[in-house]
């Protein structure tokens, strides 16, 4: 523990806020509240936490905290710095689920679609849907039931829909407004259950049809039958009330917390949300935090009444959301709260062994790799690899891993630029300097680990750049390959040595796949360059001929050859201005 954040313990208040733990490089890595900060923030450094939490208190070197009045701005203010920082550990509040919603638009001509964006714009939402495969089958046979808008095709220019009697909008004489709102008001008395009643209808009309020997058209009034029966009632029916409420519950193990949401909307079931993440504050407030940011942040549409089990800040919850927020004691709403509960205990038993095999690939193997090169957890690594072929198309890539995972948008390509021929020691001293003079430039943070694709001659040039020209001390590894191409040795030190790991181990096969990940980036980015320098040809270097000229003039001369040897006004008569046309012939019959 650091002599700064001693000093700060000892001073912390006995009030409620939040705090914002940092590490090295000055970023905000987690952001929690407390009603009383000193309790709190004292317990990551004093006494005994679990692997997970110890893992984050081992990167804190700095924190600073902010006091609130209450404990309902504490959680509004925690919410707010966890979108605003993007903290890594806040892992729970990243979730950016969202689901389908049936929406029928305000239009002159209505159109049912399907949306993840609730939106004031007086259009009717109907949802949310377990998933889109079952908004879609919805809103499939909705739209053998219904003929509103599927084209944009103007009136009397029939689509296909029109001919099957599911769009009316491009018709002769489209339904008037009186009839849309017909349409309109059926569709949400379907999806608010009335469905029974339509099926009701359906049922005379294929038995009317029947009775006229029109067995074809019966036979398709009772698939429809069938269809509302597989889309909307398979569901069980949960609550006699048909309130539209969310149940929340949760189970923890080992430092993690899987939450369920079950979702009831007119009284049925209609599917779950299972969130699994690691929790470093107490597991009540965590699940407190949870429920706010499902709803403020990730735009939840509420229901008129949550259910949550014991101990919950229920008053908290109801000034934070303006609903209906209640602990049943009894019946048939504890029974799913309960049902919430048991499903979370199952969810995370299940997936426990996939999470612990998980970090035992990723931030376990980053860890032993830092005990192995005897440096601190290299949480963020940047690779190095170099592709060209005889010197051509010279190129280079970084891939980034943050925690053992790929971080695909910190990715870069680099075209050399001022190495000629076949230089590998060049290019590598190249794309150094161009990295890290824009990382200091930029003040981005810098990487706990360099791994650079190449043995001794590819370090020393890279050390050279870094130490020499930029100041940085940064510990840089060499990924050595046999003679398959395959990862065979880690280098490290000065002089370069063979770091002893197990062919076998967990971090070993980490490198393994860090080595592959940027050698494949380089290849993929240096064909795709070779590609485009496939079809260079010298009308490129012609003032005045760009790509579809150049089209032009080959689609028709078939060759440069056969350019050079036409005339001025063979050119000018695709279309060409006879400056540009006498430039062509001088510039290539120059070369000659």
């Amino acid at each position: 523990m650091s002599d700064i954040i001693k000093e700060k313990l000892a001073v912390l208040p006995t009030q409620p806020g939040c705090y914002l733990m940092k590490d090295k490089h000055g970023t905000v890595i987690y952001v929690g509240k407390s009603k009383l900060l000193r309790n709190r923030v004292r317990s990551y450094f004093i006494g005994a936490n679990d692997q997970k939490t110890q893992r984050l208190v081992r990167e804190i070197r700095d924190f600073e905290y902010i006091v609130t009045s209450s404990e309902i701005e504490a959680l509004i203010l925690e919410m707010n710095l966890i979108k605003k920082y993007d903290p890594k550990y806040n892992v729970l509040l990243k979730d950016d689920k969202s689901y389908p919603f049936l929406k029928i638009t305000n239009e002159r001509h209505p159109r049912l679609i399907i949306t993840r964006k609730v939106k004031k714009d007086k259009g009717k939402y109907f949802g949310p849907y377990p998933n889109v495969i079952a908004a879609r089958e919805t809103k499939k046979l909705l739209d053998r039931l219904y003929p509103l808008r599927k084209c944009n095709n103007p009136r009397g220019r029939h689509c296909l829909y029109y001919h099957m009697h599911q769009c009316l909008a491009c018709a002769e004489k489209p339904p008037s407004k009186e009839e849309y709102r017909q349409i309109t008001q059926e569709i949400t008395s379907f999806l608010n259950g009335g469905h029974g009643k339509i099926k009701k209808g359906l049922k005379e009309k294929m038995l009317h049809a029947s009775e006229e020997l029109n067995f074809e058209r019966a036979k398709e009034f009772r698939d429809l039958i069938q269809h509302i029966e597989s889309v909307m009632e398979q569901q069980k029916m949960t609550m006699t009330d048909e309130v539209d409420r969310d149940i929340f519950n949760y189970s923890i193990d080992k430092g993690w917390m899987c939450v369920q949401v079950f979702f009831i909307r007119q009284g049925k079931l209609i599917e779950r949300d299972v969130s699994l993440f690691p929790f470093f504050d107490e597991a009540e407030d965590t699940f407190l935090s949870f429920i706010g940011s499902f709803y403020l942040h990730h735009h939840h549409p509420k229901p008129k009444q949550i259910l949550v089990p014991i101990p919950t800040e229920i008053e908290l919850l109801k000034e934070l959301l303006g609903i209906d927020v209640h602990i049943p004691m009894r019946g048939r709403k504890k029974e799913l709260v309960e049902l919430a509960k048991k499903n979370a205990e199952i969810a995370l038993q299940e997936k426990f062994s996939l999470i612990e095999r998980n970090e035992e690939r990723t931030i376990r193997a980053v860890e032993r790799l830092g005990e192995k090169l005897h440096i601190e957890t290299p949480h963020r690594i940047e690779a190095f690899d170099n592709s060209n072929i005889q010197g051509t198309d010279p190129v280079s890539a970084m891939v980034v891993f943050v925690d053992g995972r790929p971080a695909k948008k910190d990715y870069r390509k680099y075209k050399i630029k001022n190495v000629e021929g076949p230089d590998d020691y060049d290019t590598m001293r190249e794309v150094i300097r161009r990295r890290y003079t824009r990382v200091l430039k930029e003040d981005a943070p810098l990487p706990d680990l360099i791994l650079i694709d190449g043995s001794k001659g590819q370090m020393s040039a890279a050390i050279e750049v870094l130490e020499n020209e930029l100041g940085l001390d940064i510990p840089l590894c060499g990924l050595a390959k046999d003679d398959k191409h395959r990862t065979s040795e880690l280098l490290y030190g000065d002089p370069p040595s063979v770091v002893d790991l197990d062919r076998r181990s967990q971090e070993f096969y980490f490198i393994q796949r860090i080595q592959d990940e940027v050698h494949r980036f380089a290849i993929t980015f240096h064909r795709q360059l070779r590609g485009k320098s496939a079809f260079h040809s010298k009308l490129d270097e012609i003032d005045g001929v760009g790509e579809q000229r150049k089209k032009l003039l080959l689609t028709h001369f078939k060759s440069v050859k056969e350019i050079e040897k036409a005339s001025v006004e063979d050119i000018t008569k695709l279309g060409i201005p006879r400056p540009v046309a006498e430039k062509i012939l001088h510039q290539l019959l120059e070369e000659h």
